[in-house]
């Protein structure tokens, strides 16, 4: 989904650069209040928000998944429930991203530090992970697949952003998440840009008129009058004095 968002930036604001900048989960809330130094503008975030200093739309739930080695049990269905994962060991990272009230599994000696030290520790076959979809295809890896947990805690996904900083361009990006179309009247005006070609065309005409204007002196394509040039008239004999 972001990508999409990106390009069709790129379409509307191409002389707007917008740079999509990956981050851990608990430092994304740090990176928009630090939005003036080496933050963001604006961050898709899961919720809860952390804090009332920043603004925040939903935009969708993201599906929760198990990610296993590929000759586990579990890569030879479709689906799992919790209950199905009751005797393997789930690993949960210091910053998992799920709510939950019974972590399910047995829970492994120590939690890793990392979603990403939990997926090496799931290759390497000490346990197994359930994250949001986005995160197992951000850690892809040709030794491991993943499985959707119906049952599991989902995860909700967030456009979000300072309050005191909803500039021009973030209310631009507010309407094309919200699938808002360059013609909308809401939000703000885009700013204005000349038309490719506008300047040539204006020239042309300029140059089209030039043309079409009669040379001093000249008619416009009839003959001289007498007050006019001496074009296109013939000089009589002169006469001779007595």
């Amino acid at each position: 989904m972001p990508t999409k968002w990106v390009r069709i930036w790129n379409e509307r604001l191409p002389e707007v650069p917008l740079t999509l900048v990956p981050v851990p989960a608990a430092e994304a809330f740090g990176a928009l209040r630090d939005g003036g130094g080496s933050g963001a503008d604006a961050g898709f975030v899961r919720l809860p928000v952390d804090g009332a200093d920043l603004s925040a739309i939903p935009l969708y739930t993201e599906a929760t998944v198990v990610l296993v080695p590929k000759d586990h049990a579990v890569a030879a269905v479709d689906e799992v429930s919790l209950a199905d994962l009751a005797d393997d060991i789930v690993l949960r990272p210091l910053d998992d991203t799920l709510a939950w009230e019974t972590p399910p599994g047995r829970p492994a000696k120590e939690r890793p530090a990392t979603t990403a030290d939990a997926v090496e520790l799931v290759a390497a076959g000490v346990g197994l992970l359930i994250v949001p979809q986005s995160l197992a295809r951000l850690h892809h890896r040709r030794d491991l697949t993943y499985r959707p947990v119906p049952d599991a805690p989902e995860s909700r996904v967030a456009l979000s952003w300072p309050q005191d900083a909803t500039t021009d361009l973030v209310e631009h990006l507010i309407g094309i998440v919200r699938g808002r179309t360059v013609n909308s009247t809401r939000g703000r005006p885009l700013p204005e840009r000349s038309a490719p070609g506008a300047k040539a065309a204006k020239a042309k005409d300029k140059a089209s008129e030039v043309r079409r204007k009669p040379a001093p002196g000249r008619g416009s394509g009839g003959k001289s009058g007498k007050s006019g040039g001496t074009g296109g008239a013939k000089r009589g004999k002169p006469r001779r004095r007595p």
